[in-house]
């Protein structure tokens, strides 16, 4: 924990995102049951090793090995109150900020490179294994939807998109930690929010050019 938070609650350490510069945190988490436990951690609040086992059909001993290894970067933290050997784990952020663009490290850069797209290669590859399949649920069949539109924006405005988007999402942020304020029927839901010109269509860019003199 840095100086700055050091005096803040852990809750409230736990609000803010996790900016990642350091280069072998980022090549410590790019690793498909790492990711997955911190994925899984998003949605039980706590786990031991033999949960997410259980969950993930790896044996105990892997996961307490990667819940000691997210632990040595500082994505998880004990929680206290295990059993016997059962060390209960949890997530020390809500969410991870990966920037490849603002890393001022060349190395930074590179692994926030390949983490960034290990992220999205793990989430497009759940959307194509999953998605049919919600479709069918029952009650769900018109929830679960995927959508796209192409609108014209400026930089400044795509970053107030995704602003605003977030913004939506946050409304139930408190769910996460707190499951008595779930309703009925209430799953975790995954909502990918992803903003990205359209180079391959984008209309050249014109050029300044001195008016034409007509007279």
């Amino acid at each position: 924990m840095s100086s700055e938070e050091s005096g803040a609650t852990l809750d409230q350490v736990w609000q803010q995102p996790l900016n990642l510069t350091d280069p072998k945190a980022m090549r410590a988490l790019a690793h498909p049951v790492r990711m997955a436990l911190l994925e899984l951690l998003s949605v039980t609040g706590t786990i031991t090793a033999t949960q997410a086992s259980e969950a993930l059909g790896e044996s105990p001993a892997n996961c307490a090995f990667h819940l000691r290894t997210l632990g040595k970067y500082g994505f998880v933290r004990e929680a206290g109150g295990g059993r016997g050997r059962e060390r209960p784990w949890t997530a020390t952020r809500r969410t991870l900020r990966i920037s490849p663009a603002e890393q001022t490290d060349a190395q930074a850069a590179l692994a926030a490179d390949a983490l960034s797209v290990a992220w999205f290669e793990h989430w497009v590859e759940r959307v194509r294994r999953t998605y049919p399949g919600n479709a069918r649920m029952p009650g769900w069949e018109h929830a679960s939807n995927m959508t796209d539109r192409a609108v014209f924006l400026t930089a400044e405005e795509t970053e107030q998109v995704h602003r605003e988007m977030l913004e939506i999402i946050d409304r139930y942020a408190s769910r996460q930690r707190d499951p008595s304020l779930r309703p009925a029927g209430a799953l975790p839901v995954e909502v990918l929010v992803f903003t990205s010109p359209l180079t391959d269509f984008a209309p050249s860019m014109p050029t300044a050019e001195k008016p034409q003199d007509i007279s």
